[in-house]
């Protein structure tokens, strides 16, 4: 457990746990609505969320993937992980918290755990929200993709970064 101050903020940085699973879910659901609705249309942004659903999904990532919380006087303010050792697969930061360096801490601690095991690069597709926080991290992009949720398209892009 990490405790970092990051604009001002007091924020712990720590491993999730299925108990974190409730708010993980209300943070990808609000983050995406408020803070991806410049870049996605109202259908998008709903089947996109609709991924809250999947119950399965959720768990196996609380149980299979290395997951990490950024926490604000007990709030998850955000959330990262890490699939397979070099693949981020969920990344959300509470649209309270935007421009607040939590991304960037959160990612941090990503790449130092797929540094840890060897990894020789790190993979993520990425929104079109996120992609300028990517690039700032030092990810290129591979290819625009376009993804169907629900029967309906979302672009985004996947990316990676090789370590040197």
């Amino acid at each position: 457990m990490n405790n970092i101050m990051s604009n001002n903020h007091l924020i712990t940085i720590r491993k999730g746990i299925s108990g974190d699973l409730t708010e993980m879910l209300q943070l990808f659901a609000n983050t995406i609505d408020e803070v991806c609705k410049k870049d996605y249309n109202y259908q998008q942004i709903e089947a996109w969320k609709s991924g809250a659903e999947n119950e399965e999904r959720w768990m196996n990532v609380i149980n299979s993937q290395y997951v990490l919380i950024a926490e604000h006087r007990n709030q998850i303010v955000g959330f990262c992980t890490l699939d397979k050792g070099n693949y981020i697969d969920l990344f959300f930061v509470h649209k309270d918290y935007q421009q607040k360096g939590i991304a960037t801490l959160l990612y941090h601690e990503i790449e130092k755990k797929a540094l840890k095991h060897h990894e020789k690069q790190i993979t993520a597709d990425v929104s079109k929200t996120a992609r300028t926080f990517f690039e700032k991290m030092g990810f290129y992009m591979i290819e625009e993709q376009t993804v169907y949720v629900k029967g309906i398209a979302l672009t985004n892009y996947k990316m990676v970064k090789n370590f040197s």
